[in-house]
């Protein structure tokens, strides 16, 4: 069970002074995101011709770069003979968009596979390409037909993009650094970046124009460097960025939610308020902040971007288990315009937030445990004075890193007097259930139980499970619930409280 995570992190104070060129100039990702199939500018499917030379043979997949099943491949051509042609139809679904072309190929019969990789995007025409999988990436020896369109626009622009990035990166430096900033070289050296910042935005919106029948010019756009403060302290500088993050990007446009690039961009947005937390309760607050400064941002563009918006915030608010983000997207489920595909899932979460409370019993659980013993929470019986339900998956690796703290520390002598732990896993796949099985055995002394419909499941739908790990804290004797801790230092210390 794969859970989105934020790549974002608490930074304590010692993290802060971040250098703020890292944020002001964006880098194409290969990340990827969720995406509406209904978005399309093509009438018919695209081909995709690949002549293959230079190997014995290859395997062929071709692997989406956004959407729910994205980095997983959607045709696969099982072998291809050095010399042989072989034609993938590309569904109107799926296009445009950017994509991976996986080469497992063999040098000779008896070599074992060997991968390589080729970014492309498909756009409106179909493509030839010449490929030697060895050098999949050198254009002398893996090639499209000459007229080819967005892959070509593409590379002429980043070549540019990345020349001219080279140049801003150097003065911008210098700034940063220069150690008299009410001298006038540096009032003179403000100058110069502003003329030249002026002159790359004029020039990556003119890109875009140029190109405006083309996909690839939907990834430009995140190219524009922002305006900053430089007359202020750092502070003010990195606060100048978080307001002027959104500078001369148009979100009219639907076809941004199908780039690649729109999640890494947005995770740079909230690095910039992620930075500033150093406590669980300031990331929250500031993490809410981003969201709705975010979501006001995009608001008056097209509804399916909106929608997007509040997806992304709504899943890393579910990671990270921020009730005071998931309740702020409220109003926005009630605009019209909101197309976003979690409503059902917000909703739900937010009624979770009302009803799951400390103070209330818990809701029943009757299952079958991993050594096939019932386990009815309501007649369950210990000394213990708490009983912690913990929904995880083998699969998941936020839960993994929340377990290799948990674990010692549930076995310390004092902690197992007063505490059980039933483990509730959610994995559903026979590759995920064969990771917990592993898994369980090195959490001995836990009790295991596997609800085998995942996030589906009664189990999950009573407890309001939407992302793990979640857990609930119960008094043993009453089944009431004590707590419902985030993290397991924040189990930890209502546990030795309670030693104490």
């Amino acid at each position: 069970m794969a859970v989105w995570i934020f790549i974002l992190k608490v930074h304590s104070p010692m993290n802060v002074k971040h250098k703020i060129n890292s944020f002001t100039f964006r880098l194409i990702p290969l990340l990827c995101f969720f995406v509406l199939s209904s978005i399309s500018i093509q009438a018919e499917d695209i081909t995709i011709s690949i002549y293959l030379r230079g190997v014995y043979e290859s395997k062929i997949s071709l692997l989406p770069l956004a959407g729910t099943d994205a980095l997983k491949p959607i045709i696969i051509i099982d072998s291809l003979i050095n010399g042989g042609t072989a034609v993938l139809n590309v569904p109107e679904e799926r296009i445009p968009g950017e994509f991976i072309l996986r080469f497992d190929y063999k040098d000779k019969a008896s070599s074992t596979p060997y991968p390589s990789e080729k970014r492309i995007i498909i756009g409106n025409q179909d493509l030839e390409l010449w490929v030697h999988p060895v050098f999949c990436n050198f254009a002398d020896s893996t090639y499209f037909q000459k007229d080819e369109k967005e892959n070509t626009a593409y590379l002429q622009f980043f070549a540019e993009n990345s020349r001219q990035k080279e140049m801003l990166g150097l003065l911008q430096n210098f700034l940063l650094n220069y150690d008299d900033p009410q001298s006038e070289f540096y009032s003179e050296g403000i100058k110069e970046y502003e003329k030249r910042r002026a002159a790359f935005n004029a020039w990556v919106k003119e890109q875009i124009k140029q190109n405006k029948n083309l996909f690839v010019s939907n990834l430009f756009g995140f190219q524009l460097v922002p305006t900053i403060n430089w007359t202020g302290t750092e502070a003010d500088r990195k606060q100048s960025l978080r307001d002027n993050y959104f500078e001369g990007m148009d979100f009219s446009d639907p076809l941004l939610i199908k780039t690649s690039i729109l999640k890494e961009w947005m995770d740079g947005y909230v690095n910039l308020y992620g930075e500033l937390a150093t406590t669980v309760a300031l990331r929250d607050s500031l993490f809410t902040l981003a969201g709705k400064t975010a979501i006001e941002k995009v608001r008056k563009g097209n509804p399916l971007v909106f929608g997007w918006m509040v997806d992304y915030f709504f899943n890393g608010y579910e990671s990270f288990n921020i009730a005071e983000g998931i309740i702020m997207l409220q109003p926005y489920l009630e605009d019209p315009d909101c197309l976003t595909s979690k409503r059902q899932e917000i909703n739900k979460r937010l009624t979770g937030i009302e009803t799951l409370v400390p103070g209330i019993i818990a809701p029943h659980i009757s299952m079958q445990d991993a050594d096939n013993r019932l386990f009815d929470l309501y007649s369950y019986t210990t000394e213990s004075n708490y009983l912690l339900l913990l929904f995880w998956s083998a699969d998941c690796n936020h839960c993994n890193e929340m377990i290799e703290e948990l674990y010692p520390w549930s076995k310390q002598p004092e902690i197992k007097q007063i505490l059980d732990i039933v483990a509730i896993s959610l994995d559903e796949t026979d590759t995920e259930i064969q990771a917990w099985r592993q898994k369980m055995k090195e959490l001995i002394g836990w009790r295991h139980i596997q609800s085998k419909e995942g996030v589906r499941s009664k189990v999950a739908n009573d407890y309001y499970v939407l992302g793990i790990p979640v857990m609930v804290l119960l008094d043993a004797k009453t089944k009431e619930i004590t707590a419902l801790p985030d993290t397991a230092a924040q189990l930890e210390k209502l546990v030795n409280q309670a030693i104490k």
